[in-house]
């Protein structure tokens, strides 16, 4: 019996992946950094349970996410040193380039294991230009990050993580789309052509015998047919 097909509910998938960060961010405005980090920490937790229980599964990219969050928040906390945390997203962007950046060495897109579904039609050159393209971001967006911290105070760095960042990452996917599209993105889809479903009713009346293999001389049945006033097929 094959495994059932995960649950979509784009709302929860949402609220899962920004929801630990927004508390985050409202935690510190009201109750500091280290508050804030354990508060956190609770709701990455609890996005894990969420995500088991409305979608069915935990993806990869979660359970990275919270046993980063947890470690290095988990320090930030223990040190009262908010450099933890600031590091946190640095080490993820260059763990996901670097995965993509093995699997583009050994000729496998690594992201047509995690989001085939939402390609749909993409052939194997559009996956390795897309891993290729996603590896180049996160090594810049680690980068970025590490110049962030360096140059704002936390509070700022924070803003720009919480409004900024998810904006340039939704900005890089659609630019993608165009190149995408020139490597069959969306054409499957396209081609499905659209569900007709007719039907004639009431039905004809049958003739007795019709379809039973009694009748079987088609001059006969044409003569059935002018008797009972039923006009012949044309």
């Amino acid at each position: 019996m094959p495994a059932p097909a995960p649950k979509s509910h784009p709302g929860w998938t949402l609220a899962i992946d920004y929801g630990p960060l927004v508390a985050f961010f409202v935690a510190y405005k009201f109750a500091g950094i280290f508050t804030g980090t354990a508060i956190f920490m609770v709701a990455m937790i609890a996005a894990l349970v969420i995500s088991r229980w409305k979608l069915g599964r935990i993806s990869p990219m979660l359970w990275l996410s919270a046993i980063l969050i947890l470690g290095f928040g988990g320090l930030t906390v223990w040190f009262h040193n908010p450099k933890f945390i600031q590091l946190k997203p640095t080490i993820i962007y260059l763990l996901l380039g670097g995965l993509l950046a093995i699997g583009l060495a050994t000729g496998r897109p690594l992201l047509k294991y995690v989001l085939e579904a939402g390609y749909d039609g993409l052939t194997d050159r559009g996956w390795m230009i897309l891993s290729r393209n996603w590896a180049i971001f996160f090594f810049a967006m680690a980068g970025f990050n590490e110049i962030l911290r360096h140059t704002l105070d936390f509070d700022m760095w924070l803003t720009v993580k919480v409004w900024a960042l998810p904006i340039l990452s939704f900005a890089f996917a659609l630019a993608n789309i165009p190149i995408l599209t020139k490597h069959g993105f969306g054409e499957a889809v396209a081609a499905k052509p659209p569900r007709v479903d007719t039907f004639d009713w009431p039905p004809p009346p049958r003739l007795k015998g019709e379809g039973t293999g009694i009748i079987s001389d088609p001059r006969a049945m044409h003569r059935c047919r002018r008797d009972s006033g039923q006009r012949s097929p044309s």
